[in-house]
């Protein structure tokens, strides 16, 4: 009897988990496989504040990067998942996928239910979608641009949207420090960089509400805007929580150290969707540089499972936090396995370099 396993998302731990698991089980026969993705494509989400300022990203069909594994390709939009059933819908046929073992790797969006306006009024950047609308809105306007959250996203957005209309005010607004993974030196680059570029920085400013003329600031005070970009963290879809799968206050599928829901152990989850821990106990950060170890153990722990041997657990190890600050100038953070800073940096034009290193790095792993 053939084993169905359903890959639900096509982003970094979703692919990489689709196509490891193939591999491991390409000599065990009776597993197909099938992965369900809303586009047809792969997106680069290292890459969106790029999309946001208007350059072209490669293209990168999924049946291109599937070719020769065997896996399904099912371009549709998941509208529900029963655990109790095994069962995922779909908005295309065949409407209904049944399932023995699953992997959820469905990933994230931007949080704009924090603040009043944030969902009406402000562009995000954390689709293939947010990115398109947003350079849309800002292409034909010269006024201030808002970008509110001093987290990677935040920082890359501001500072690529800055260089792409030289001259352009742009503000970085975050209710903490810009920069909070950074050590003390990083940091004092980071808001070199950002004066650089033009880039007035807000810190320890909270917002209040979005309108459509700008920021409403928790002090009472404003900031015009012709467009806000909302950077200021990440939510889940309630999927996984209307699903019957085991969640925690954030909506996150809880996992053991295997990456199984601890409510339904044919369920493997990866990427952004997961409450997984760092070595010090601490909750993961979503990232690729988390999504990606993530899907690879899924990939194998799916394999170990249906083959009878016991999967193994998690183990993640940081090594830097990669920020662009344009295409010509960058800064890598070099850290503990735990994520938090070491006083060693790479700057500049090395950094960018770099990181184009990395990020090309991926797709090639990806392709193979």
């Amino acid at each position: 009897m053939t084993h169905h396993l359903v890959v639900l998302g096509a982003g970094y731990a979703g692919l990489v988990a689709a196509k490891g698991a193939a591999r491991r089980l390409r000599r065990h026969g009776g597993v197909r496989i099938t992965l369900v993705n809303a586009s047809d494509r792969f997106v680069e989400r290292v890459r969106l504040h790029q999309l946001a300022a208007g350059q072209q990203l490669r293209d990168l069909p999924l049946r291109t990067l599937l070719a020769g594994t065997g896996i399904q390709l099912a371009v549709a939009r998941v509208t529900a998942v029963d655990a109790a059933a095994r069962t995922v819908r779909i908005d295309a046929a065949p409407h209904v996928l049944t399932y023995d073992t699953l992997v959820y790797a469905l990933g994230s969006t931007a949080d704009t239910t924090a603040v009043p306006g944030a969902a009406t009024h402000a562009s995000a950047v954390a689709t293939h979608q947010d990115a398109v609308l947003l350079h849309a809105r800002t292409q034909h306007t010269r006024g201030p641009l808002a970008v509110v959250g001093g987290g990677l996203t935040g920082i890359e957005a501001a500072t690529e949207l800055a260089e792409a209309r030289p001259g352009r005010t742009v503000h970085l607004v975050t209710q903490g420090e810009a920069g909070p993974g950074l050590s003390e030196r990083g940091r004092r680059y980071l808001r070199g960089a950002l004066r650089r570029h033009g880039v007035t920085l807000h810190e320890h400013t909270r917002v209040g509400e979005v309108t459509a003329d700008g920021l409403v600031l928790a002090d009472g005070g404003g900031m015009p805007a012709d467009a806000v970009v909302w950077a200021a963290g990440f939510r889940v879809p309630g999927l996984a929580r209307e699903s019957g799968l085991a969640v925690d206050g954030r909506g996150l599928i809880t996992v053991g150290p295997d990456l199984r829901s601890l409510s339904h152990p044919e369920v493997f989850a990866a990427g952004d969707a997961v409450a997984a821990y760092g070595p010090d106990g601490s909750a993961s950060r979503m990232s690729c540089q988390t999504g990606l170890p993530m899907g690879a153990r899924a990939a194998r722990n799916v394999a170990a499972a249906l083959t009878g041997r016991t999967p193994g657990p998690l183990r993640l190890h940081y090594v830097w936090q990669n920020i662009s600050l344009g295409r010509h100038d960058g800064l890598t953070q070099f850290t503990r396995a735990d994520d938090s800073p070491v006083p060693a940096l790479l700057t500049g034009r090395a950094s960018a370099r770099f990181k184009e290193a990395v990020t090309r790095g991926t797709v090639l792993a990806l392709r193979r």
